[in-house]
């Protein structure tokens, strides 16, 4: 097998296995019945797609086996998915299936009505024209299209948090290559069981979840959508060893009410990325298992080698040509020096932007987006838009995405270490900073969730900020707002943008700060201002 594997090339080692490959509600598919199941797939693919570039084609489907055998048959095909996202809707769902340049969108029955003016075919993969049509190839062969690692396989949009979601080209070697990284690193094996939940229209589904299980042999275990309260049970009724996550659905599973018998459990490994450091570890010792958490993007482009004298809360040390660069200057960034109580002491200089001086990495572009493409590959590196900065032993922690970034004073702040420090008060459940408009440059502000039965009030919270060593004084939120829940992507990333569009006259309950002081009161919400 290459150094660089394809995905063709995993899924035709499957061929002939009959150890259970899939595994979804009460049903099964050994690994050679879903080779079989791909190659239907792929043939029928091929004969739908008119002639000639590009061959591409827009999935609009939860977690369930058609996705699976989908791109199994892509690969086979050298048909390109692109995965939708379901709650985009009209003309936003419309714009993304012509940015993919899609000739035709496969949909579950209950999307399809969502699809009635994307101006291409619409197939229902559960009803009976594609049904009809997939039984005619039950007996194809898997005669695969020759395949390079660099070759196209997905469009996996981005998030959309800071706009509208980009096209991210996802090659075989950008998904098969981590895949088998990632089942060799955890030695995972046929013994194993990857559960995957998080959706697999994003990346985090299908780089660390299906492509790991593929590139072990590993049995997959796919959940429809994800739940919390029915995480712990399906890894019980799989037998699922390893999972992958993002940050938020994993403080979802620990809400959940917690039980004497939690940790009995097979879970052996959980990976993935964005996970609050308080909830690392407290998942770990919960249900028993070993978590490990790592820098992650649809983009790729760079990485880090954590090694066992990690320090918590860093996201390893860069890998070769990774640096961080101060972005006025382009010139790598001082390590940052810390004072005796933790404080960063020169953020404007230790702070800059994630760069690959080497190049692309795994990044191969935004499909139909060439100014977005340049954007991120300027000077023969590839530039990440995100914030971090470095101790002095070479340990490069996350201070903020892309779109994150604060100009305080005349200072560049993350909203990342920020964040950090709001989630260890014993009260706050979630927390989002973002910047709004202050009468020079900008002014911090934070959204909080409390816990539920939790009660926050002004100066109890001031106290506790007041109390926090490593948080300076231009980090201090000047504003801050109490909210049930915050807006979220269908993958769970926060989209502070419109928070910072909605700013302090808000009709949730809005603290501000009035001076140097951590001492917060309450402001007039935006109904009560507009009374007479």
């Amino acid at each position: 097998m290459n150094a660089v594997p394809t995905v063709t090339e995993l899924l035709l080692a499957r061929t002939g296995d009959e150890h259970a490959g899939l595994r979804f509600a009460d049903r099964a598919w050994t690994w050679a019945e879903c080779v079989r199941r791909s190659a239907a797939h792929g043939a029928l693919l091929r004969t739908l797609l008119r002639p000639g570039p590009p061959p591409h084609v827009g999935v609009l489907a939860d977690n369930v086996p058609s996705f699976a055998f989908l791109l199994g048959g892509a690969a086979l095909s050298g048909t390109v998915l692109a995965g939708l996202n379901p709650t985009r809707r009209g003309e936003a769902l419309a714009r993304d299936v012509r940015l993919a340049d899609c000739q035709f969108v496969l949909a579950e029955a209950k999307y399809v009505p969502l699809l009635a003016d994307v101006g291409v075919p619409v197939l229902d993969l559960d009803g009976p024209e594609w049904t009809e049509l997939l039984a005619a190839h039950a007996r194809a062969e898997p005669k695969p299209v020759p395949a390079r690692p660099d070759d196209l396989l997905m469009l996996i949009y981005t998030s959309g948090t800071s706009g509208d979601p980009k096209a991210v080209r996802c090659t075989h070697g950008k998904i098969a290559f981590p895949g088998r990284m990632l089942a060799e690193r955890f030695a995972l094996s046929t013994a194993d069981t990857v559960y995957v939940a998080m959706p697999m229209f994003h990346s985090n589904a299908i780089m660390a979840g299906w492509a790991v299980g593929l590139a072990a042999g590993a049995t997959i275990a796919l959940r429809r959508r994800f739940s919390a309260s029915g995480f712990l049970p399906d890894v019980r009724r799989f037998g699922a060893t390893y999972a992958n996550y993002v940050g938020t659905p994993l403080s979802y599973v620990l809400s959940t009410p917690r039980l004497a018998d939690d940790a009995d459990n097979p879970l052996r490994v959980v990976y993935g990325n964005e996970g609050a450091e308080a909830d690392l570890a407290a998942f770990a010792e919960r249900f028993g298992c070993r978590v490990v958490d790592a820098f992650g993007s649809t983009e790729g482009g760079v990485g880090f080698a954590r090694t066992p004298d990690t320090p918590p809360g860093s996201l390893g040390r860069p890998t070769p040509g990774v640096e961080v660069l101060h972005p006025g200057t382009g010139a790598p960034c001082p390590p940052a020096r810390f004072g005796a109580d933790g404080t960063l002491l020169n953020a404007a200089d230790a702070v800059g932007e994630l760069v690959n001086t080497t190049g692309a990495g795994w990044f191969a572009g935004y499909y139909g987006d060439d100014a977005a493409t340049e954007e991120r590959l300027r000077d023969g590196r590839y530039h990440t838009g995100d914030l971090a900065y470095t101790d002095e032993r070479g340990f490069c922690y996350f201070a903020g995405r892309h779109g994150d970034w604060l100009r305080v004073d005349g200072e560049n702040l993350g909203t990342a270490p920020i964040e950090r420090v709001l989630l260890r008060h014993p009260a706050v459940a979630e927390a989002a900073v973002y910047a709004v408009p202050g009468r020079v440059g900008d002014d911090v502000m934070a959204a909080l969730v409390p816990e539920p039965g939790a009660t926050l009030t002004p100066a109890e919270f001031g106290a506790f900020l007041a109390a926090q060593p490593d948080l300076g004084p231009k980090q201090l939120p000047r504003f801050v707002r109490i909210v049930d829940q915050l807006p979220r992507t269908a993958t769970f990333k926060v989209v502070k943008r419109r928070l910072a569009a909605e700013g302090v006259d808000c009709s949730d309950p809005v603290w501000s700060r009035p001076n140097a002081a951590p001492m917060y009161e309450t402001r007039p919400t935006r109904d009560e201002s507009a009374l007479p």
